[in-house]
C-alpha cells in the first residue's frame, strides 16, 4: 500500500507484463486507488498541456519522455478540447514551480481540477525503452498494492476493439467562425487548433461522429473535414459508412483518425502499430516533391496502402519506419494525412495542406489571417465551452 510522508503519496505503476515502477502520486488521486489504461509515450519537449487535452488520447496513459514537465505552467489559451480525455499521466520530474507570463496555474492544478491522476518520479527512460521493445501495454497505477494493480493492468482492454470516439465527440452540432462558405467538420475528437485553421477558410459546422451523409449534404457544404480522434478505426464503422457516401460528392480533407476512416470507407484496411507515433519531430517525405516535413503525430493505428492499390495515390511516407502518412483518392476530390498539419503542439511545416483544402473547395489557397489574441474557446458555442 502507499505511504504518505510530508505530503508525498507513494504509488506504483504496474504493466500487464509484470514490470513495476515506483513513483509519487500527482494530480487527482483515483477514488479506488487504481487508474488504468494503455500506456504510450510522447516525445515532445514542450506543449504538454496541448498533448494532455488532445481527445485522441482517450483510453491512454501518457508518458512524457522529456524529463522535466510543468515548468511553464498552464493557461486557458492552450487547451485543445474542453477537458483532458486521457486516463492518466506519467512523468520523470514534475516541476514544483512554474514561470511564464501567460501561466494561470500549475500543471498539477489542472490535473486535480479535471480529475486526472498522475505519477511522477518514474524512470521514464526505462519505461520508454520497454514500450519500444514490447509495444504499447495495458497498465495500472495508483496507491493500491502491487497485486491489485497487476490484476487491473491485465484486466484493462486497451484501445483495440473499443469505440472511443463516442466518448469524445460532440453530442450536438454547433458552428464556428463566419463566412459565406460552409465547411462541415466531423468531430471524432477534434482539436481547437484544427477549428482555428478551418475557421480561416469559412464558417465551420461541427457535427457529431454519428451524423449521416444525407444530413451533411443537406447543409450544402463546400467541403467536408474528417477530424482526428482516439482508438481503433475498425470500431467506428458508422462513420466510415457515411464517408463512403460522401466520397465524390464533395471535397474531403482528413487528418489522423479521419485519414484512417477515409481509407476504410474506400475498402482499405488498417492495423495497429507496435508503439504508435506520438511526438512533434517525426520526419515525413512528400512524395511528389521529395521535400521533408517535420511533423506532429499522435496515432496508434495505420493504413495499409497496399489494400488500396489503384484507388489512391500515396502522397506522404514516414521516414522512420516507412509507414503511410498521406494519400489522395484517384478520381475524387479527397485527400488525407496521418499526421497533424495544424500542430498544437509541433512544427508548422505542413500548414500548406489547409491551403490545398481551400483550393479543392474552389478557393485561391490563401488563408485568412487569424485574429490577434485568438482564444480557442472563443470559437465554440457557449454550450460547448465547458469549464475551461
Amino acid at each position: 500500500m502507499s505511504e504518505q510522508v510530508s505530503g508525498v503519496v507513494e504509488g506504483l505503476l504496474v504493466l500487464s507484463d509484470g514490470s513495476v515502477f515506483e513513483g509519487e502520486m500527482i494530480g487527482a488521486l483515483p477514488a479506488s486507488g487504481i487508474a488504468s489504461g494503455e500506456v504510450v509515450f510522447n516525445t515532445v519537449l514542450s506543449g504538454y498541456q496541448e498533448v494532455l487535452t488532445d481527445p485522441s488520447y482517450a483510453g491512454q496513459i501518457i508518458t512524457f519522455t522529456y524529463p522535466h514537465i510543468g515548468n511553464y505552467g498552464v493557461t486557458d489559451t492552450d487547451f485543445e478540447s474542453i477537458r483532458p480525455s486521457c486516463r492518466g499521466v506519467v512523468v520523470r520530474d514534475l516541476s514544483r514551480r512554474y514561470s511564464n507570463h501567460r501561466a494561470t496555474s500549475s500543471l498539477d492544478d489542472l490535473l486535480r481540477k479535471y480529475g486526472v491522476p498522475g505519477i511522477s518520479g518514474v524512470d521514464t527512460r526505462r519505461l520508454t525503452r520497454l514500450i519500444r521493445d514490447t509495444g504499447a501495454l495495458p497498465a495500472a497505477f495508483g496507491t493500491a498494492g502491487e497485486s491489485a494493480l497487476l490484476a487491473a493492468a491485465r484486466g484493462e482492454r486497451g484501445t483495440d476493439g473499443v469505440d472511443l470516439v463516442s466518448s469524445v465527440s460532440t453530442p450536438s452540432a454547433y458552428s464556428v467562425g463566419e463566412g459565406e462558405r460552409t465547411i462541415v467538420a466531423y468531430d471524432f475528437g477534434i482539436k481547437h487548433t484544427i477549428l482555428r485553421h478551418l475557421a480561416r477558410l469559412g464558417r465551420v459546422e461541427v457535427v457529431p461522429a454519428s451524423t449521416s451523409a444525407a444530413d451533411v449534404l443537406a447543409r450544402k457544404p463546400a467541403g467536408v473535414f474528417l477530424s482526428n480522434g482516439p482508438g481503433d478505426p475498425s470500431m467506428v464503422g458508422y462513420a466510415s459508412a457515411a464517408i463512403a457516401e460522401l466520397v465524390g460528392q464533395v471535397p474531403i480533407f482528413g487528418i489522423c483518425l479521419g485519414h484512417q476512416l477515409l481509407s476504410r470507407a474506400l475498402g482499405g484496411s488498417t492495423y495497429k502499430l507496435s508503439f504508435g507515433h506520438h511526438g512533434g519531430n517525426h520526419p515525413v517525405r512528400h512524395e511528389a516533391s521529395g521535400h521533408i516535413e517535420i511533423t506532429s503525430q499522435n496515432h496508434n493505428f495505420c493504413l495499409d496502402p497496399e489494400s488500396l492499390a489503384g484507388r489512391v495515390e500515396v502522397t506522404h511516407v514516414n521516414l522512420n519506419d516507412g509507414t503511410n502518412e498521406g494519400m489522395r483518392v484517384i478520381g475524387a476530390p479527397a485527400f488525407s494525412v496521418q499526421y497533424h498539419p495544424e500542430a498544437g503542439p509541433g512544427p508548422h511545416d505542413a500548414e500548406y495542406l489547409f491551403a490545398e483544402f481551400d483550393r479543392l473547395m474552389g478557393g485561391d489557397g490563401r488563408l485568412r489571417p487569424e485574429p490577434y489574441g485568438y482564444h480557442p474557446t472563443g470559437l465554440l458555442a457557449p454550450a460547448q465551452r465547458g469549464a475551461v
